[in-house]
């Protein structure tokens, strides 16, 4: 008989249980309330009830599926050599033997849907699919994948998706329901009473600071050209307004512009050059305005590396080319982007307790590596959290992440600086606070990180916006869609009660 050890069940735990053990179920629980608790409780009860079966975890990240395995080892009497990880990292062949051997097997989704495809692994004996992170369940994705086969060859199926954020809008909800084949939703947020008591107070603060005026030079050498490409597009059909237009609408355009070119319309190649040039200085603005000179010419040296023609085009106008000696000229006299100056005054006020542990996100590797080194040099313990080595950068092994998550549960340093890798299901309590060195468009990627304060005692949200830049439209953007995403919640909510109390009567 296995069991449940070293963890008491929550009320809303149970009763979300019983609705999983019925159907298949995605359960939206804010960060940090025991997702992983709620499907270790349905992983046993599936295990008993269907015997000599095997439970299937897909995690999106390497550290994360390590941390679930884990937490299943210490809560359950299921042997320890029976729970494993399964990456790319294990060999193809010894991945078929250890699932074979195992009864609960935490894997990356990439890695079964390699399996299943090259026929190394069978999901019939698989009673409980738990999707984790499951707003990642779109068209072609993994996930996706992995679940259809696992409706249609296992002999008693049954899923779990676990997420904190599964979007903003109904549709996209609905599509990650149809793509694992969810019968029923059970649906906490913080403001309900049974979940209240578990969740702590975040205090947000939005700290703004002004472009100086040598980065705001720096800036309005390159609008105009910016504008100039931008309105060239007016002859292949982009209407809106030059001040309106975002990458979207430019990405749309060049989906566009290829279509169109295969389709015999050859003068659709100069707006395919025009559109990438559009996207470049777009970019590069947005890194002066809103990241950090150093950024800003490490992604000009890149461009000038490139044979592109639109690469070529930029490097060689002449307002890029002053733009590029004012960031060198800047550099050489040690301007730093006010938010790195904010962010290290903040940070020094936050060291004074003794217990700080702090998460700072960053979107760029570039920018990861710069603000440990600034906060390096001001004494202050740091170390980046990145994910793996690409062609581009160079990044840090899956045991390198293990170390640094440890090293930092240990308080071996003060501060991590994490990359987009560091937002989903860490384990690391009691963190001080979190820091936004930019507000990110996506609600889903607010929340996660945000989630990872908070957890078991009161916890800081400190976002830095650059004014009239585009921080301020994508703290917006967010913003306005977690409100949508917490309104589409509740009404899932209310429909779930509606329907249990036609069910009781």
């Amino acid at each position: 008989m296995i069991e449940i050890r070293n963890f008491s069940s929550r009320e809303y735990q149970k009763n979300i249980l019983e609705t999983c053990k019925q159907k298949n179920t995605l359960v939206c629980l804010p960060t940090g309330t025991g997702k992983t608790k709620t499907a270790i409780l349905l992983a046993v009860d599936r295990l008993n009830k269907q015997a000599f079966s095997k439970v299937l975890v897909c995690s999106p990240t390497k550290p994360l599926a390590s941390q679930i395995c884990k937490e299943f080892k210490d809560c359950t009497n299921i042997s320890p050599e029976e729970i494993n990880v399964l990456t790319g990292h294990v060999a193809p062949d010894k991945r078929a033997k250890i699932w074979e051997s195992s009864q609960v097997i935490v894997a990356t989704p990439q890695t079964i849907e390699s399996d299943l495809k090259n026929n190394r692994i069978s999901l019939e004996n698989v009673s409980l699919l738990c999707i984790d992170e499951c707003h990642r369940s779109k068209e072609n994705f993994a996930n996706t994948t992995v679940a259809k086969i696992y409706i249609e060859t296992a002999k008693n199926p049954r899923i779990l998706g676990l997420t904190a954020s599964p979007g903003s809008s109904k549709e996209v909800i609905d599509l990650v329901c149809q793509n694992l084949f969810i019968e029923a939703v059970e649906v906490r947020t913080e403001e309900d009473a049974d979940i209240k008591e578990y969740v702590q107070e975040k205090n947000m603060s939005y700290i703004k600071v002004d472009l100086p005026q040598e980065l705001r030079e720096i800036s309005d050498l390159l609008t105009p050209v910016y504008r100039t490409k931008v309105g060239d597009l007016r002859k292949f059909g982009m209407f809106k307004p030059a001040s309106i237009i975002n990458k979207r609408d430019l990405l749309m355009m060049q989906s566009q512009l290829l279509q169109d070119i295969r389709h015999g319309n050859r003068a659709a190649y100069s707006g395919i050059s025009m559109v990438a040039q559009a996207i470049k200085l777009s970019y590069l603005i947005e890194l002066v305005e809103t990241q950090s000179l150093a950024a800003a010419l490490e992604y000009l040296e890149k461009m000038k590396g490139e044979k592109s023609k639109a690469s070529t085009f930029l490097t060689n106008q002449k307002q890029v080319v002053e733009a590029k000696k004012r960031i060198v000229n800047a550099l050489e006299r040690g301007v730093k982007h006010p938010k790195m100056i904010k962010l290290k005054e903040i940070l020094q006020e936050e060291m004074k307790h003794p217990d700080a542990r702090v998460i700072v996100f960053a979107n760029l590797r570039t920018i990861v590596d710069e603000i440990v080194q600034e906060l390096t040099q001001d004494n202050i313990k740091a170390k980046k959290f990145v994910g793996q080595s690409d062609k581009k950068n160079k990044g840090l092994k899956q045991k390198e992440q293990l170390e640094t998550i440890q090293q930092f549960k240990d308080r071996e340093f003060h501060v991590l600086v994490a990359s987009s890798v560091g937002e989903e299901g860490l384990d690391i309590p009691e963190v001080h606070a979190v820091m936004f060195y930019e507000p990110v468009p996506s609600e889903l990627r607010r929340v996660q990180r945000s989630g990872r304060t908070g957890r078991t005692k009161p916890g800081k949200i400190i976002y830095l916006i650059t004014n009239k830049t585009r921080d301020e439209a994508y703290h917006w953007v967010a913003q306005k869609k977690e409100v949508k995403m917490q309104n589409i919640l509740q009404s899932m909510k209310r429909k779930q009660q509606e329907q249990q109390t036609t069910l009781q009567k």
